[in-house]
């Protein structure tokens, strides 16, 4: 299945449900209010229920004016993809026959015992190995390149699950309880084969519990990525699991933290900055000089924390927009995630921005050329008359999204900019309403960056 690459996440912008993101589209709004909220879709509704009644009774409001669904705020509807997944089925070997399953109990009365760190280095496995997606296909251990299959490699089950039998092997947890190698499991009994989907808890990745490292199997191949809690899309339909033969108290075998791609869990903070010494620092050293950082080390990287580490980590933070306290050149979660995840911008290379020593003073230059705030949601709507909109209208020139400007781009938001934003989203690979033409703070940030 192919999940989009980021939703569109603004904790401070209007209801996402549907009927919402309708009436905003179709009601012009002042820019001077900026971002009402809700009470919007409420006067859409007072609205809609007046049509309803002024048409007759034979006529029904608009399929718009639903009640609020469970969506998470801030990200918008849109086209969900497909997860199709095979049904339950043996393990497969190389030349296509069934593997017997040997010792392997197929039953939950008594499963096979495992850790976390056993289970995290399955998963891990087939995410360095970028295993390709499939329902029909089996990997080389005999499990199926599927979302289900990837759990029950995991879990070291003995056959290959699926979405309706995976919960059998776990025991319901509650979302405070997850940790690592725990699944978080949808599955949809309308439309079991295509309509559901199943990744393993990697680890939180925010103070405040709202994202995680998911682990997942998934088109085009397995992979790890950073989600909004439960997931993307269909949130509040995930359930949390965890394995049966779990053995708590039992480290097991852990994965090397200096290299490889199992390092994937967040060590905290107290691992890095000054007189900080172990295998953590050496592992943010290697990753930073993957991603485009070798200029910032003489020597290394190393064990111990070093002026280089926090400069090349600065230039990290701040390839990805963040500045402030985000952009302190101290690792922090959510940057470690985005190393571990391959996600985000490299660090661009010493001609492409300046540097920004700790004694400069070309500070409000620099800053000049990060990516600019957010204005907001309500300068772009219909009506709308700003500065933001012939910002916005410039930037989408220089990117090679101009192309419905037939003269300007100017102050006034109008059917082009719409439509020229729209073409800067689909080129993101987004769809529905994550590509309406209409700049959230994602859309913002990459058009920028």
């Amino acid at each position: 299945m192919e999940t989009p690459v980021f939703e569109e996440f603004d904790p401070a912008s209007d209801c996402e449900c549907p009927g919402c993101m309708q009436w905003r589209r179709i009601l012009p709004r002042s820019p001077a209010y900026g971002n009402a909220g809700r009470p919007a879709a409420c006067r859409a509704l007072v609205l809609a229920a007046a049509a309803g009644s002024a048409l007759g009774a034979g006529h029904t409001g608009p399929a718009v004016a639903a009640a609020h669904g469970p969506l998470q705020p801030g990200v918008p509807a849109r086209d969900e993809p497909d997860t199709p997944q095979g049904a339950r089925s043996p393990l497969f070997g190389p030349a296509g026959k069934a593997v017997a399953p040997g010792d392997v109990p197929q039953t939950t009365d008594k499963l096979p015992v495992t850790t976390r760190s056993e289970i995290m280095n399955r998963a891990g496995k087939w995410i360095s190995s970028a295993v390709p997606y499939s329902m029909t296909a089996y990997w080389r251990d005999g499990y199926r390149q599927d979302c289900s299959g990837f759990v029950s490699m995991a879990w070291n089950l003995g056959r290959n699950e699926w979405t309706g039998s995976l919960d059998k092997f776990g025991v319901r947890i509650s979302k405070e309880e997850l940790q690592p190698g725990d699944m978080l499991l949808f599955h949809n009994p309308q439309d079991p084969q295509d309509g559901s989907h199943v990744v393993l808890f990697g680890g939180w990745t925010d103070s405040s519990h709202t994202y995680y490292t998911a682990y997942e199997s998934t088109r085009p191949h397995a992979r790890r990525k950073v989600t909004p809690y439960a997931y993307s899309s269909h949130s509040d339909r995930y359930v949390p699991y965890r394995y049966k033969g779990l053995v708590a108290g039992s480290a097991g075998p852990m994965p090397d933290v200096s290299s490889g791609a199992e390092s994937a869990l967040f060590p905290g903070t107290a691992y890095f900055g000054p007189g900080a010494h172990n295998a953590y620092v050496t592992r943010l050293g290697r990753m930073l000089v993957e991603r485009g950082g070798a200029r910032f080390y003489t020597t290394g990287p190393g064990p111990r924390w070093s002026d280089a580490d926090r400069r090349a980590t600065q230039a990290f933070q701040r390839a990805q927009g963040w500045s402030g306290a985000d952009a302190d050149g101290l690792p922090g979660a959510m940057t470690w995630a985005y190393l571990v995840g391959q996600l985000g911008q490299d660090i661009p290379s010493a001609g492409g921005r300046p540097e920004l020593s700790e004694a400069s003073d070309d500070r409000e230059e620099f800053d000049s050329q990060e990516v600019p705030d957010y204005p907001g949601r309500g300068m772009f709507r219909p009506g709308a008359y700003n500065q933001h909109v012939t910002r916005l209208g410039k930037q989408l020139v220089r990117k090679g999204f101009g192309r419905y400007y037939t003269s300007g781009p100017g102050p006034r938001w109008g059917e082009a900019d719409r439509r020229n934003v729209e073409a800067f989203q689909r080129a993101q690979g987004w769809r529905g309403g994550a590509a309406d033409g209409y700049p959230g703070p994602e859309t913002w940030r990459r058009l920028f960056s």
